[in-house]
């Protein structure tokens, strides 16, 4: 994207329940790339790193953005997060596309990770960058897959995210042909409805994410809202 069709600030979010730290620490001193990560913490799933204080270097410095999370976290203390630190950031950002990397396996259901996310926060994350990418870069949204250990999580995530790309409102019956391919394929039981309850928090887990989110503003200085982007100021790599 930057070098083919000279894009020159790039919105990288990545909601997997692992750090994207490939990504990260390959982009950590280039200030045309937004980087926003909400993971499982590094102190309790691999690979260990994205933590408050890695926050770029250099032209950079200010543009990686880390939210680790508790095991447990739902959707209310996520979303809470999401709302306080995504929005205002990617707007002061402006930036000319952005990526998404929708990891399914912060679902409450997954095999591997530890987090409670069910598909409400799938949804209002892609409903929120579909809004800001329409607002900001002329719709410029590239979506990506991720991580997703339970079979029955991944598809109803992904037909959700269309869905909402397409501003379409589907009800919660699973199609009864699928429900038996499902049954087939994977050898267990499909899942009974497309949507799921959301989950809400503890106080010490809502208390938790509010002390992460702080921390994050105290390195980024005055928050990641004191953080502009001057074009003039964008290294072209």
């Amino acid at each position: 994207l930057k070098t083919r069709y000279k894009t020159k600030r790039l919105l990288y979010l990545d909601v997997d329940a692992h750090h994207g730290d490939g990504v990260m620490y390959g982009y950590y001193d280039d200030p045309a790339v937004l980087d926003i990560d909400f993971h499982e913490s590094g102190n309790f799933l691999f690979p260990g790193t994205g933590f408050p204080d890695e926050t770029g270097k250099e032209d950079a410095k200010g543009l990686k953005l880390n939210i680790p999370l508790p095991p447990a976290t739902g959707d209310q203390a996520y979303l809470e997060a999401f709302r306080e630190i995504v929005p205002e950031t990617v707007r002061r950002f402006k930036p000319d596309v952005i990526l998404v990397q929708c990891g399914t396996d912060g679902h409450l259901d997954d095999r591997l990770a530890h987090l409670r996310l069910t598909t409400n926060v799938y949804s209002e994350v892609i409903r929120v960058l579909h809004h800001l990418a329409h607002e900001l870069c002329n719709g410029r949204l590239l979506l990506f897959g991720g991580g997703g250990y339970t079979l029955a999580n991944v598809p109803r995530v992904w037909t959700i995210a269309f869905a909402t790309l397409a501003d379409k409102n589907l009800t919660d019956e699973i199609p009864a042909l699928w429900a038996q391919q499902f049954r087939e394929s994977a050898d267990e039981e499909p899942p009974e409805k497309l949507h799921d309850k959301a989950t809400t928090d503890t106080e010490n887990t809502l208390k938790q994410v509010r002390s992460t989110v702080a921390e994050l503003r105290q390195y980024l200085g005055n928050g990641p809202r004191s953080r502009t982007v001057q074009e003039e100021n964008v290294v072209h790599r």
